[in-house]
């Protein structure tokens, strides 16, 4: 499938197209709702999406460090040689890392602003030091960068029927709504590696803080009040999916099913956590296999119906903005 997705999309250098493929594995592996979403796009979009993702997800594990090897110092000298790394690849498609190498690239194509990818790495290192949210505003600050900025950076690849400025004030709501998501479903995780993403004003307006949150953790034990705030998070994340779901009805039709079918698989994760009674302290939630097996099939459908309505009513959306191959120099 690698082989068809690079050839649809014109990718021909032997160098490049492997580093594509591996974004692709770094979707497989780590993008399970993501990666299964993305199933659902038209062949020649594929491998520029897993380019987005697999930078995005490189940089993300430098800044967690899931092994725990690095030391702050370290994983701060990994992000600037990545930003320098980027820097170079955005201007020349040159660079050390595969994923880089891809992901300018595939800039290049779709001529993707320079700005949304630093403003993501910004936000990463935000990561290094920053552990507390202390109002929504101030995480909506940081979730402009590692989140809407990926719905920003989608939107070219993706391809609209309206002017593409109508459409990304909903794609940047989509990236908050399933950074949003992830957040709820990884309290306990995020808390391990000395986070809090929930912002503090909404914690303790339910007479939740740090402490406790750590007192929970460490015991194994519930309190009302920790349910009380994340119901509380779910309908302010809820609340952000209705900002966003408009936009589905603005991209090219043969692209709305894969972005259907994430909408609701991430959405699942919502239901999920409030089956578990809002317990994500001592579990993770997951949307069932077979739950997210029958959304893709549905996808399945909806991409049929998407691809005959596209020949009948001859729509032309926007897309890539340069023929495959052909570089912005910047």
């Amino acid at each position: 499938m690698t082989r068809r997705e690079l050839d649809a999309a014109g990718i021909t250098d032997p160098a490049l197209r492997a580093d594509y493929a591996r974004c692709r594995l770094l979707n497989a592996r780590h993008g399970r709702t993501y990666f299964l979403a993305t199933r659902l796009l038209p062949l020649e979009r594929r491998s520029a999406v897993h380019a987005l993702y697999g930078f995005a997800r490189w940089a993300d594990d430098i800044v967690d460090d899931l092994d725990g090897r690095l030391t702050p110092v370290a994983r701060d000298r990994l992000l600037k040689r990545l930003e320098s790394d980027l820097a170079q690849g955005l201007r020349t498609g040159a660079g050390d890392e595969p994923v880089v190498r891809a992901v300018a690239d595939t800039a290049a194509r779709y001529d993707i602003e320079p700005t949304l990818f630093s403003d993501f790495l910004a936000s990463m290192r935000d990561d290094l030091s920053v552990t507390d949210y202390p109002t929504y505003a101030d995480l909506r600050a940081y979730m402009h960068g590692s989140a809407a900025v990926i719905g920003l950076q989608m939107l070219p690849v993706l391809g609209t029927v309206v002017p593409r400025e109508e459409a990304a004030p909903h794609a940047a709501a989509l990236g908050v709504a399933f950074q949003l998501t992830n957040f709820l479903r990884d309290v306990g995780e995020d808390l391990d590696r000395g986070r809090v993403y929930l912002p503090a004003d909404l914690l303790a307006a339910h007479g939740v803080d740090r402490p406790l949150l750590e007192w929970s953790r460490r015991t194994g034990r519930r309190d009302p009040r920790i349910r009380a705030a994340l119901v509380a998070a779910e309908a302010m994340t809820r609340d952000v999916y209705r900002q966003a779901e408009p936009g589905i009805a603005m991209l090219d039709p043969r692209v709305r099913p894969c972005i259907r079918t994430a909408f609701v698989l991430y959405g699942g994760i919502l239901d999920a956590i409030a089956r578990r009674r809002y317990d994500v302290l001592h579990g993770r939630a997951v949307v069932p296999r077979g739950r997210r097996a029958a959304t893709a099939a549905a996808g399945l459908v909806r991409v049929a119906g998407a691809r005959w309505l596209s020949r009948g009513a001859g729509q032309v959306p926007s897309g890539p903005t340069r023929p495959a191959g052909e570089r912005t120099r910047r």
